[in-house]
């Protein structure tokens, strides 16, 4: 695989990403990753390469970038529970500040960008998200339909909430390809219910779960919420709803 830095022009400014992609001298679909809320680092870089190596153009914005280039934060190399107080402590403003307006503004950007890179192919993108990077994943098909094929989000935030703007709201904008894999304890059933009865009163194809004996964060190995079992059916899940959706 090929990896490279590089920076994206967007309205406010540049934003700095990581892309990784097959080094084959062919076009692949493009492939949108938001990060998870502690940004770009190796871990992400690793789950970009690997998805890459299954034939993606896989680009990684880091989506704090008006705060500054990444590390916005001095992370351990594990983030355990000790840890992990202090650091959202940090990081929350970076999250507050990321408005609805900023997401889609920046979403197309990045979907600009991967129209333009000669290494991706024509045809519509996957879009994936961690953590909080789920929602920004729905909010990007919804308000890009015409690019979007397929959203996936694992241990994602809120995507219920009792206000206007409410990320399931959305629903009957997303024509992409659903899934959300959702960790124990980050819903109630109740909750998982009204989630998928959104989408399928919208229409939208979708195939959610919560994933047993997971809990917020379970893909991600730097943490100590990590579940190599969640992991491997986050890739299993994953992997077949970009075959299905994206152009090969």
């Amino acid at each position: 695989m090929a990896t490279t830095t590089l920076l994206i022009p967007t309205p406010d400014g540049q934003a700095d990403a990581l892309a990784a992609f097959p080094d084959d001298g062919r076009r692949h679909p493009g492939v949108l990753l938001y990060m998870d809320v502690f940004g770009p680092r190796p871990r992400l870089e690793e789950m970009a390469r690997e998805l890459a190596g299954h034939g993606y153009f896989v680009l990684v914005p880091h989506i704090f970038y008006r705060e500054g280039a990444a590390p916005l934060l001095e992370l351990p190399e594990h983030i355990g529970e000790e840890e992990r107080p202090a650091l959202f402590e940090q990081v929350m403003p970076f999250y507050l500040a990321h408005t609805d307006e900023r997401v889609l503004t920046d979403a197309d950007a990045y979907l600009a960008y991967l129209a333009e890179r000669p290494e991706v192919a024509d045809g519509p993108v996957g879009v994936v998200g961690y953590c909080l990077g789920g929602v920004l994943a729905l909010r990007t098909a919804a308000a890009r339909p015409d690019r979007v094929a397929a959203v996936a989000g694992f241990h994602p935030g809120a995507l219920l909430t009792d206000e206007a703007d409410s990320p399931h709201l959305l629903a009957p904008k997303v024509t992409a390809e659903v899934h959300f894999g959702i960790a124990e304890g980050d819903m109630t059933p109740e909750e998982f219910g009204r989630l998928n009865e959104a989408l399928e009163a919208a229409g939208v194809r979708h195939g959610n779960e919560i994933y047993p004996g997971t809990q917020h964060g379970f893909t991600m190995a730097d943490t100590s919420a990590y579940s190599p079992e969640g992991t491997r059916r986050h890739w299993d899940r994953l992997l077949p709803l970009l075959a299905r959706t994206l152009t090969h």
